[in-house]
């Protein structure tokens, strides 16, 4: 047979190196290619804003409502240039009022009673660094705060929940006169001042379950739905006939919290009113019905919950004639 010289075996031999050794470094070069960063982005569910006002009572038990609680923005409008990425961490960013220097800003020592609001920014900018700005949407939940942020002035939906909030002062929301829905769920808030949300004239949602409250605030006559269920509000903590005059309130949720009367009058707007979890004992004939018109009949008020409270309804016959279904409750 031919003999291959030695120089020409060597030959072969680096060309079999070379080819195994191109695959892995093809592989390597694959897995160091950069992925985009998904983690800014971890704490935002945008699947849970895509309910509205108009399809609520379609698509909800309104029985239920309690387990399905996270709501949706009107599919508002998103720009480019709007997305302001949420950072790692927070704390890592300087405080409203610190210069590029690095000089911090004072703060007051605690204790030092209320803290008046910060000035709203022209841009958002300090808001839209906390959390994230989609645009007229700004979404904060889970981000540390401690308080209300400057907003932009053109917030339509704020959505601060999980957070640490204390209270809620009347001079965070002033001027934003296009906000519709605030949402504060499961913070720590024990008191918000009279007039916190009295001046949005545009306020159809305020949700405020889970936190500390013992007192409702005054409440801008545009609400449509009030949510404050599992709190500490006492009938002692809202302010007489305190839904008289919110004529588009058609959601009234209070329950889990320390009341011992069902607040009258209700509006004739009213489709759902949430009790449950009280300490209601008794009720007057003409709390839902007018005991003077046998005639009237409540079609739009379809949805009462008392059960939980020690109230025996079955006391009171004469107070549901009105009503398409009977509230739920001990009879």
């Amino acid at each position: 047979g031919v003999r291959m010289c030695p120089l020409g075996w060597l030959g072969v031999a680096s060309l079999c190196l070379g080819t195994l050794w191109a695959v892995p470094a093809k592989e390597r070069r694959k897995a160091d290619k950069p992925k985009a960063d998904l983690s800014l982005y971890e704490n935002l569910d945008l699947d849970n804003y895509d309910l509205t006002l108009d399809n609520y009572g379609e698509i909800l038990d309104l029985s239920n409502y309690e387990e399905l609680y996270d709501y949706g923005d009107l599919v508002p409008k998103i720009e480019v240039g709007t997305l302001a990425p949420r950072p790692r961490d927070p704390k890592t960013l300087p405080e409203l009022g610190e210069t590029t220097a690095g000089t911090p800003k004072l703060q007051p020592p605690s204790g030092a009673g209320p803290v008046p609001a910060a000035p709203i920014p022209g841009q958002g900018l300090p808001s839209c660094q906390l959390c994230l700005c989609l645009g007229t949407s700004v979404y904060c939940d889970d981000a540390g705060l401690e308080r209300i942020p400057a907003l932009p002035a053109d917030t339509t939906y704020l959505y601060a929940r999980f957070n640490r909030i204390a209270a809620v002062r009347s001079g965070d929301f002033t001027g934003l006169e296009k906000l519709k829905r605030i949402d504060l769920s499961s913070n720590s808030i024990s008191w918000a001042e009279a007039d916190a949300f009295r001046s949005l004239p545009s306020l159809q949602e305020l949700l405020l379950p889970e936190n500390l409250l013992t007192a409702l605030p005054e409440l801008p006559r545009s609400l449509v739905r009030l949510d404050a269920r599992l709190n500490r509000i006492g009938s002692a903590g809202l302010r007489p006939e305190a839904f008289r005059d919110l004529k588009q309130l058609q959601f009234l949720h209070l329950s889990d919290n320390q009341l011992d009367f069902i607040p009258v009058p209700l509006p004739e707007s009213l489709r759902s009113l949430h009790l449950q979890n009280n300490k209601i004992q008794t009720m007057h004939e003409d709390t839902f019905c007018d005991s003077q018109d046998q005639g009237q009949i409540r079609r739009g008020l379809e949805d009462i919950r008392l059960d939980g409270n020690p109230i025996n309804l079955s006391l009171f016959p004469n107070a549901f004639f009105c009503l398409p279904r009977l509230p739920t409750g001990r009879f």
